[in-house]
């Protein structure tokens, strides 16, 4: 990791001033409106503006097979996923072996080992007075836990085959907008895999709850998720209770917390108080994620007293622990008192119907609607969708009981969506911008390297900790460290020099092309952006030419880095 840091400083120290001209253009990004507005709805326009929105950017020879193949057919292909064959991908992920491992065989396998290790520890330290308790060894600490578990049993190896199993999927499938989609619903309804159990829990979460439901109904998606013990354990719904006074009298005894067999007030008590995530009390995280982020939005017509009644009815929404950490309702802990969320009664002695019913209800509601309609738009149309599309969609979603094909199609098929004035007025995020960029370049890769890349333009995968996910606005992502990020990495990928990723840049080019450097630019301009280069961008690769940098992949690399390459 050292050495990789120490080519990336040395990359950018030795680009000539040139090069760096090409971050003085960052302030194109943020304009308001693309420099492509004018420009005419060519096919090819409209081909590769299809590529970039429903997908990750093209691969050599896209932009010529989608205009043979006809534009709408292209769209209706996309929509319809199962129709798809993506056999190749499929195997590709076969080298990923926790993909396939269920929630218990990854806790059995990865999150066992890690607390033998730390009971082991605490023992040690027992015996030696408590030495480094005082926390100023901290990182020796989790050194020493680390060297205790065999690298192939460590959690963080989930995560890592789980980020590489998903650029690999969107730089190779076939089945571009289906990744789209995993990417827009994976940040809609965020976890972060960093926070405790959600290190094992995220795969489980993305393989189970997400990507099966993503081209169904809202309301079986949301339905999924806040039964997730991912999304649980996040937002801490699995340690919110009921107060003592609402929850059901059980002559003496309540349910076990684990969910097997009972235990006795005082032992209950006696189980609360030990680990930090035993039940506490009423915790109205989840309540106000669902409201704000998830369906309503945060001017969705609801209340601080709705949170917390909403709160009240998910009491007991929780995770099994001891078996296989799925989901369990624990009608001990539930608050069986009388409600009232958004004007709906809910008369005492309810239990898990209640918060189902009102999942159903925000599934349908109006604010919803918009919503989702409005972050779909915001995703595939512009940064501020225009409103007339934005109504359009979500009177699409009620209409179809919030369909999410349905939906989407009113999107994808809509004047707005191919109007040229949209084109590449968008800018591609980190994850958008390296996988498109190895697939401009004809690459292959494993994931891997790539994903720390991304990391460090960013947008680490899986590990957004506020529950708003990543943003979809240019401003985001825009800045002098993020762009000097985004052109070391098109340097490095351009020159071969990321492991486990390759790249055929000579096939982009003739074979006299290579042997008239003056023409490589243009055909690789014409490869890498659809020909279009600005004046500034096209004068610092001529600077960089002047001085004797005109090998392909450098120019390659220099328009990787560009402007131009970046929005979409």
């Amino acid at each position: 990791m050292q050495e990789i840091r120490r080519n990336r400083a040395r990359r950018i120290a030795a680009l000539p001033a040139a090069a760096l001209l090409l971050l003085a253009n960052a302030p194109s990004f943020a304009a308001a409106d693309s420099p492509w507005a004018t420009a005419p709805a060519a096919p090819r326009e409209a081909a590769l503006h299809a590529l970039n929105r429903l997908g990750f950017g093209p691969r050599p020879g896209d932009v010529e097979r989608v205009i043979e193949m006809g534009l709408s057919r292209y769209v209706d292909q996309q929509l319809h996923p199962e129709r798809i064959p993506d056999a190749g991908v499929e195997r590709r992920l076969a080298e990923f072996p926790t993909l396939a491992m269920t929630t218990a065989d990854l806790m059995e396998t990865y999150e066992k080992p890690l607390r033998e290790a730390r009971r082991e520890r605490k023992q040690e330290l027992d015996r030696e007075g408590g030495a480094g308790r005082d926390g100023t060894a901290a990182q020796a600490e989790l050194e020493k836990l680390r060297q205790r578990i065999p690298p192939d049993r460590r959690p963080r190896r989930i995560l890592e085959e789980l980020s590489a199993s998903r650029i690999v999927r969107a730089a190779e499938s076939q089945r571009q907008l289906n990744e789209v989609l995993v990417d827009f619903w994976m940040n809609h309804f965020n976890v972060y895999a960093n926070k405790g159990l959600d290190r094992i829990l995220v795969a489980s979460y993305e393989r189970d709850v997400v990507r099966p439901r993503i081209w169904g109904k809202f309301q079986d998606l949301l339905m999924a998720t806040a039964r997730s013990p991912a999304m649980l354990f996040y937002l801490d719904n699995a340690r919110s209770v009921a107060d003592e006074a609402h929850r059901p009298a059980l002559s003496g005894w309540r349910a076990g917390l684990f969910g097997r067999g009972r235990v006795r007030d005082a032992d209950l008590q006696r189980i609360a108080k030990a680990g930090a995530n035993a039940p506490t009390g009423l915790n109205e995280n989840y309540a106000r994620e669902l409201l704000e982020l998830h369906t309503l939005g945060v001017d969705g017509g609801y209340t601080e007293k709705d949170v917390t009644e909403l709160a009240r009815l998910l009491t007991g929404w929780s995770i099994d622990r001891r078996r296989d950490g799925g989901f369990v309702f624990r009608a001990a802990l539930h608050d069986v008192g009388r409600k009232t969320v958004l004007g709906l009664d809910f008369p005492p002695g309810g239990g898990i119907e209640e918060g189902e019913t009102m999942i159903r209800l925000l599934a349908r509601h109006p604010s919803t609607a918009r919503r989702i309609a409005w972050k779909l738009c915001q995703r595939l149309v512009a940064d501020d969708p225009p409103k007339t599309l934005v109504d359009h969609v979500a009177q699409r979603f009620l209409s179809t009981g919030g369909d999410l094909r349905e939906t989407l199609s009113a999107v994808v098929t809509s004047p707005e969506f191919q109007d040229p004035r949209y084109y590449r007025a968008k800018v591609k995020s980190p994850f958008e911008y390296a996988v498109s960029a190895v697939r401009a370049v004809g690459g292959s890769t494993d994931g891997r390297a790539l994903a720390r890349e991304i990391a460090q333009m960013g947008e680490p995968l899986y590990l957004c900790q506020p529950p708003t996910g990543y943003s979809e606005e240019a401003r985001s992502w825009i800045s002098s460290g993020a762009l000097v990020a985004r052109l070391n990495f098109a340097l490095a990928l351009a020159a071969g020099g990321l492991p486990g990723t390759g790249t055929d840049i000579p096939g982009l080019l003739s074979a006299e092309v290579e042997r008239d450097h003056s023409g490589t630019v243009d055909a690789l301009a014409r490869a890498l952006v659809g020909g279009d280069l600005s004046p500034e961008t096209r004068a610092t690769i001529e600077q960089r030419i002047a001085q004797g940098g005109s090998s392909a992949q450098l120019i390659a690399g220099l328009i990787l880095g560009s402007p131009e390459f970046q929005r979409q």
